[in-house]
């Protein structure tokens, strides 16, 4: 059977993919640019097909509660927004890390601080990838670069959610989540039973008497002994993540002398400098993070071996530069392009920056 293509925004794919992926629960509250994933849920009308709840929650603070209480049950549950209230929302990610609970969020990001713009930003770079609430905890984070990563990050968050029983969240941008491109959904996938949730989640409170066991969800623990252990356990498990699930792009890298390292629609924008810029005779080459936690140190650290100097392109005021910076040890220079207050950059601009900062 033929593959059947779709033209349809970043945030409808979002929503398309998460009733193929069985989702079962759905809980939001609108906010531009994101809004299309709700509105789109609301007018599929999945639970009349697949049973899956989609729900409009007061507040963001509310939708992340509830998302708490589906993931606590081991049901695949998730909710989107856009930077002011995934801020509001940092309390309850917090605790799903701190309770080990499997979820999916979804930003995509407006400029900021505060109400800011409804303009496309990359300004929530530190919120995720440092821990926008309190403790040591991280969350898998993935970074489409296009409507069909989109949809297929959908999935692949849920499973990595549920592999290591963490939040994972999918930073998308306003560009990303606007924009109209071809897509492919994934293929359907049921919505588990109940047996199966409690055959693959035997931590979940399911309230079946099945397993004779009842399961207590809390991230609370007062005996400052028992909760080092608790971190600890999660350090290492972060430890396994960084190791086994780093992904990343490589884009006209085998031959370069000068390295881009840009994600989201700044890959996108990007890609075309590198060509602009060897039509000029510079060999340019983009470095895509597609997970940004976690990051792709050891690879970015091995370019430093080989390029003369690397240039971070991101839509904020240099926050996935710190990274890279840590990562290159002070080997190469590493410097920053970026625009601000929801402009976005052009490859000329790019193309510029890496003639006058890098060479």
């Amino acid at each position: 059977m033929s593959e059947e293509v779709k033209l349809m925004k970043g945030n409808e794919a979002i929503a398309h993919a998460a009733i193929r992926c069985g989702c079962d629960g759905y809980f939001g509250y609108p906010i531009t640019p994101q809004s299309e994933v709700m509105e789109t849920l609301m007018e599929v009308e999945p639970w009349k097909e697949t049973g899956m709840v989609v729900l409009q929650a007061e507040s963001e603070v509310s939708s992340i509660n509830m998302v708490y209480g589906g993931a606590a049950t081991g049901k695949k549950v998730m909710t989107s927004s856009s930077s002011p209230g995934v801020s509001l929302m940092q309390e309850g990610i917090s605790y799903l890390a701190g309770a080990e609970l499997p979820a999916l969020i979804v930003n995509v990001m407006r400029g900021g601080p505060g109400l800011g713009t409804i303009q496309p930003s990359q300004s929530d770079y530190f919120q995720t990838t440092k821990g926008g609430g309190h403790g040591d905890y991280r969350l898998i984070a993935l970074a489409p670069a296009s409507v069909q990563e989109m949809a297929d990050f959908v999935g692949l968050a849920f499973d990595l959610a549920f592999k290591y029983r963490n939040p994972a969240i999918i930073l998308a941008d306003g560009v990303i989540g606007q924009m109209m491109e071809k897509v492919v959904l994934p293929d359907y996938k049921p919505r588990r039973t109940d047996e199966e949730i409690e055959k693959q989640c035997p931590w979940a409170a399911t309230g079946r008497k099945m397993s004779r066991k009842n399961n207590i969800i809390t991230s609370l623990e007062l005996k400052p002994e028992v909760m080092e252990q608790n971190n600890l356990r999660f350090q290492a498990k972060y430890k396994q993540i960084e190791e086994n699930e780093v992904r990343y792009e490589e884009i006209l890298c085998d031959d370069a002398e000068y390295l881009l390292v840009a994600f989201g629609c700044s890959a996108r924008i990007c890609q075309k400098a590198c060509e602009m810029a060897r039509e000029e005779g510079i060999k340019l080459g983009l470095l895509r993070p597609i997970t940004l936690w976690p990051f792709p140190t050891k690879v970015i650290a091995n370019y430093a071996n080989k390029v003369k100097a690397m240039l971070s392109v991101e839509l904020n005021a240099g926050q996935m530069v710190e990274d890279v910076r840590l990562a290159v040890n002070g080997k190469v220079p590493v410097e920053h392009y970026g625009r601000l207050g929801g402009i976005v950059f052009t490859p000329d601009e790019i193309v510029n920056a890496v003639k006058t900062k890098l060479m």
